[in-house]
């Protein structure tokens, strides 16, 4: 009788070896990631915490990036302004509970005001509207509810020391009294009148990064150039410091839960 031949038991180690080899590249990245800085660290626990809405790139203000160049916000003075990690949870929060402030629905398209949440803060856009509008027609002159909202928007900004960039957009062909008195005059206007409206209840003037009119340049994507919906006041709040900001120097926490704001005076 034939001699059976012996079973071949040769691929077992290979699988072994893989099985030590993911093994050694997983405590690898754990030694690797708990030698890093608190910044990196609260990052990449944002990271595996919301993949698809915690930033992970040389912009988001959350991982340190060196550049030769210097950075928006400094004024020439060489020092760039310094980022600090957020919690996007937190920010989220007080997004919906600023709709909710203000009596406003998030999933309705027709909302009079858009909050978005950055790498660094707030993205908050005011549309002038037809049907609830900001400013009078063609004015930098604001409505009841354009006063309300610029008081509920200072409590905010005081609250939660953030920065504030402003722009200004409005549609084309416009119509005024005024001579010579172009969409470019009317973007910028309106930007100062939130500047003034903002200083007034209590956002210090030096809260504020930039202040820029674009005129109807940049109409809303998908629009008409003369559509009424390009007519808006976009604020970006970020939690960014700048150096030479007093107020940036002190310790900061984490940002305040939201409280009822004072009910505006008419």
């Amino acid at each position: 009788m034939a001699k059976k031949k012996d079973a071949h038991h040769g691929g077992a180690w290979k699988v072994a070896f893989a099985d030590f080899m993911t093994a050694m590249m997983a405590l690898f990245l754990v030694l690797w990631i708990s030698a890093q800085d608190q910044e990196i660290l609260i990052a990449t626990s944002q990271y595996f915490q919301s993949p698809f809405n915690s930033p992970l790139d040389n912009t988001s203000g959350v991982l340190p990036f060196e550049s030769n160049a210097v950075p928006r916000g400094t004024g020439g003075e060489g020092a760039g302004s310094k980022a600090s990690p957020i919690d996007l949870n937190a920010m989220q929060a007080l997004a919906r509970e600023f709709y909710r402030l203000l009596n406003v629905s998030e999933t309705d398209p027709n909302n009079p005001i858009q909050v978005e949440v950055t790498s660094d803060g707030l993205r908050v856009t005011l549309f002038d509207r037809n049907t609830q509008p900001l400013f009078s027609r063609d004015s930098a002159d604001f409505t009841d509810w354009g006063n309300m909202m610029m008081q509920n928007l200072a409590w905010l900004i005081d609250r939660q020391q953030f920065r504030v960039v402003v722009e200004g957009h409005v549609r084309a062909g416009m119509l005024t009294a005024k001579e010579d008195y172009s969409e470019w005059d009317l973007s910028t206007d309106q930007v100062q009148a939130v500047r003034r409206a903002l200083t007034y209840y209590a956002v210090d003037g030096s809260r504020f990064d930039r202040l820029s009119g674009f005129g109807a340049t940049r109409p809303v994507p998908g629009e008409a150039p003369d559509s009424a919906r390009n007519q808006r006041i976009v604020m970006s709040l970020s939690m960014t410091s700048r150096p030479s900001d007093p107020r940036d120097r002190q310790p900061s926490g984490p940002p305040a839960e939201m409280e009822a704001s004072p009910t505006p005076s008419h």
